[in-house]
């Protein structure tokens, strides 16, 4: 059916082919220009740009050298001079972060243009202000992949090389603006991280310091989880939802839906913690465990026994 579907197509082209690249051209930019039915209500609101991609992954960029000075800048300064490198990346961290939130609150279909203008400022030093704490956080984070991976032979090779760290730094630059009302920007940042490293925080969720992902790809932590302090999870690991409530419209309602996982929790890989239950502290959930009710402090859940059977007489599973 492909074959003959291709067929078709290219005898339509041929028989046009007397048709200029010009008529072409002006049909389908015609055509693509109209707002289609499916475009209606998808249209960002509001006149101007959306927020950049491209401008949020050089504003992370700087955040990273601020928070990390020596390792992501190839001039490796002197202590002298480091506090004039970390000045003019706070002053690229702010033009980037005011020039977005513009767009951002546009974006979000709520704001004037004047209105944006006017917080954006306030706003990036709002967030400046919060650089040494999430500083400070970053590194509780690093140390705890360093004292959970015998692997590790360094400080240095955790913040140059694991995954973990570039997804930290995303998520917790992200909710620290989602926290200030920005809208928009948040879900880019942690998006990018997700693009990268294949971990998946939504800015949403609220991660206590000291926390570590192993290996990472594949983890999903949902907007409404609550993760203590001192918690490690393995690769493939879904902090999820087990379902939604709908309201009249037939739209998904957004209410507490996500675990609570409680201090010095671990849970290894390729396990399923779903639905507002609480992992109480210092419980290990096991791989491949499918966990969907609470489970008191110092627990231990692994999977049941595998059931082994045979073939009689031919019979397949």
């Amino acid at each position: 059916m492909h074959v003959a579907r291709h067929a078709a197509a290219l005898n339509e082209y041929t028989v046009m082919s007397h048709v200029s690249a010009d008529d072409i051209f002006a049909r389908n930019v015609e055509a693509l220009s109209a707002v289609a039915d499916m475009e209606r209500g998808m249209e960002p609101a509001g006149e101007g740009p959306v927020p950049s991609v491209d401008a949020l992954r050089d504003f992370i960029g700087h955040v990273r050298t601020v928070v990390f000075p020596d390792f992501f800048d190839r001039r490796r300064s002197c202590r002298s001079i480091r506090p004039a490198i970390i000045g003019v990346n706070i002053e690229k961290i702010y033009t980037i972060l005011c020039r977005e939130i513009i767009y951002g609150f546009q974006f979000g279909r709520e704001t004037s243009c004047m209105a944006a203008n006017e917080r954006s400022s306030r706003l990036a030093l709002a967030f400046i202000d919060q650089l040494p704490q999430i500083k400070q956080t970053l590194y509780t984070d690093v140390q705890a992949m360093f004292d959970n991976d015998p692997a590790v032979d360094s400080y240095e090779e955790v913040v140059l090389s694991y995954p973990v760290v570039q997804a930290m730094i995303h998520y917790r630059v992200a909710h620290t603006l989602l926290g200030l009302g920005i809208p928009a920007i948040p879900r880019i940042l942690t998006e990018l991280a997700h693009s990268a490293t294949g971990i998946d925080i939504n800015p949403g969720a609220e991660i206590g310091p000291y926390f570590a992902i192993d290996h990472g790809t594949g983890v999903v932590i949902g907007q409404t989880c609550v993760i203590g302090h001192h918690v490690t999870i393995y690769q493939g690991v879904t902090l999820g939802a087990r379902n939604f409530l709908y309201d009249d419209n037939g739209h998904p309602v957004n209410v507490p839906r996500h675990p609570v996982i409680e201090d010095h929790v671990t849970i290894y890989s390729n396990a399923s913690v779903l639905g507002r239950i609480t992992v109480g502290a210092r419980s290990v959930i096991g791989g491949n465990v499918w966990l969907t009710n609470s489970v008191p402090p110092d627990s231990v859940i692994l999977q049941r026994r595998p059931v082994t059977s045979a073939f009689i007489d031919g019979l397949g599973i």
